[in-house]
């Protein structure tokens, strides 16, 4: 189900809504969408991010939209935990995209996921395309537990997977499920919502 937000539009007053009325926020993930993942190089020489950068930038500020109960850390001081499961191409993206940034008064750390112990410190957990296969099993062990999981293979959702990376066009884009995101507790903002390809369940 597509996905559109008409009171979504930041604009002031009844000022109609427009590119510069757009939460900053907004802008900049619409200017993202506009890069094609994995080129080098950009018309007019403005920067294009590779698949794997706009994705870690896309992990880190998923946390700025999206709420978790207070049990979902240990204690008030503890970081929001970013965990990736399977291959991991980030190479240094990630690391360099929560670099100085908090949320929520969080800060940052990256778990690569080895064993079954490490799931349960995270609050997100990127499960990596090479398993694809093991997705059901993954999500399984998890289903208990207050985790944004985030994929992207084809069948991330309907396997309770709640936000997936599709690549459409040659670019990133969202699939958001609303209903596995109760499931786990969470709350996803409607500026989220707003940015997202598709959408799943009611808000």
């Amino acid at each position: 189900m597509s996905h559109h937000n008409p009171n979504e539009s930041g604009a002031a007053g009844d000022q109609p809504p427009s590119r510069t009325s757009l939460p900053a926020w907004i802008a900049g993930l619409l200017v993202l969408f506009g890069f094609l993942a994995g080129a080098t190089s950009g018309l007019g020489g403005e920067p294009v991010y590779t698949e794997y950068q706009v994705k870690a930038l896309f992990l880190v500020n998923f946390s700025k939209y999206v709420s978790w109960p207070a049990g979902a850390f240990g204690d008030s001081a503890a970081p929001i935990t970013i965990g990736v499961l399977g291959e991991n191409k980030f190479g240094e993206h990630l690391s360099r995209a929560m670099e100085g940034k908090t949320a929520g008064g969080r800060a940052f750390a990256i778990r690569l996921v080895e064993k079954d112990e490490d799931l349960a410190g995270c609050q997100i957990l990127f499960i990596s395309a090479s398993e694809k296969k093991r997705v059901a099993e993954i999500l399984g062990k998890i289903k208990s537990l207050s985790v944004l999981t985030v994929g992207e293979t084809e069948n991330f959702l309907p396997q309770g997977g709640i936000i997936n990376f599709a690549k459409k066009e040659g670019k990133v884009r969202l699939e958001i499920d609303l209903d596995a995101a109760r499931r786990a507790s969470l709350q996803i903002s409607s500026k989220l919502l707003a940015v997202a390809d598709s959408v799943r369940g009611k808000p």
